[in-house]
């Protein structure tokens, strides 16, 4: 039954037997928490059993919220101890099992992207966004604690040491265009012409050789992703963080003010984030 439920919230459609879309559908704003992680195991899983399939593209039924971010009332589960498949936590085997399989994945992303949920992304081999309509960003040290799922890591790869401090430090969002002259992004396009954008660069790229394209990727992936290793530490770290007192009274607020459960207040939380606790 729980499969079934995941299932529903992570749906697949196999528009060919060489290019899925993953479709993100867990209202009300998709918050992450077990029940995404599970749908992605099982997607993993599907994915690993499908040896024609060379394209998987990720996007929300919801245009607010592609994916909220990490569920801070506790229901995680245990993805943070139970391991994976790759020996890894069930949080960090699934971002790094997405980035090292032989299948492309592509996110294809409008609304509101932030903490876990970009570091999804940034997981995620390509990422292509709402030129209107994205929010990005990193906000866990204006919580009282850091990114744990790889975007310390995997940040400083794609926009350089300064921007990826600008974006973890600042915990703020960014919009698209700002998100693409930093290399957040591969490409902000209007919105009205990324559906069409991302499924013809899928389109194209399963059409060619499996074997071609697992063995590029996997030649890009020895020169620049980060070790296990330290992606291990990083989510070791942020176990650690969310038990210090200041960052308890930081979600605390945030929860009091509205955070997972006033849609307006969801939108635009990281503006309050310099003002949350006076001092």
């Amino acid at each position: 039954m729980a499969r079934t439920k995941s299932a529903e919230h992570v749906r697949v459609i196999e528009e060919t037997s060489t290019y899925w879309r993953v479709v993100f559908n867990y209202p009300p704003i998709n918050i992450v928490d077990a029940t995404i992680f599970e749908g992605l195991q099982d997607l993993l899983a599907r994915m690993d059993s499908s040896p024609s399939l060379r394209v998987v593209v990720f996007e929300s039924a919801n245009s607010d919220f592609y994916l909220a971010h990490f569920d801070l009332t506790g229901k995680t589960g245990n993805i943070t101890t139970a391991v994976g498949p790759s020996g890894l936590p069930i949080l960090m085997d699934t971002f790094v099992r997405l980035t090292k399989s032989p299948v492309v994945s592509i996110a294809r992303i409008r609304g509101c992207v932030r903490g876990v949920s970009s570091e999804f992304v940034l997981a995620c081999d390509m990422r292509f966004a709402s030129r209107e309509n994205t929010r990005l960003g990193q906000p866990e040290v204006g919580v009282g604690v850091h990114p744990g799922g790889g975007g310390t890591e995997r940040l400083p790869h794609l926009v350089g040491r300064g921007r990826a401090l600008e974006i973890v430090l600042g915990a703020n969002d960014f919009d698209g265009d700002t998100a693409e002259r930093y290399g957040y992004v591969n490409r902000a396009l209007p919105d009205a012409e990324l559906d069409s954008f991302v499924d013809a660069l899928a389109r194209r790229i399963a059409s060619f050789d499996r074997r071609a394209v697992s063995a590029a990727k996997n030649l890009v992936n020895q020169v620049s992703l980060p070790s296990a290793d330290r992606l291990l530490d990083a989510l070791n770290s942020f176990q650690t963080a969310l038990t210090w007192p200041e960052a308890q009274q930081r979600i605390q607020a945030l929860l009091e003010r509205g955070l997972q459960r006033e849609v307006g207040f969801k939108n635009r939380w990281p503006e309050v984030l310099g003002t949350l606790v006076e001092t």
